[in-house]
């Protein structure tokens, strides 16, 4: 999904779904920086691109006050 896609899609949803996506993405993040640490994780990119998710979610929060 394109950057500017997912922003929009943030956008129409409500604080509990904002919310139950930023536990989501989280959870993401724990369990890829445990892979990276056993070293079972291919795409490290992956980590970067969920921080900017969670950083996304945050801020769309922010915004809806």
């Amino acid at each position: 999904m394109k950057i500017n896609a997912f922003v929009e899609d943030l956008k129409t949803k409500s604080a509990a779904e904002l919310n139950e996506e930023l536990v989501a993405a989280k959870k993401e993040l724990f369990n890829l920086r445990f892979q990276n640490a056993t070293n079972q994780l291919d795409n490290t990119s992956r980590i970067k691109e969920v921080r900017r998710n969670i950083a996304r979610i945050q801020t769309v929060m922010a915004q809806k006050g």
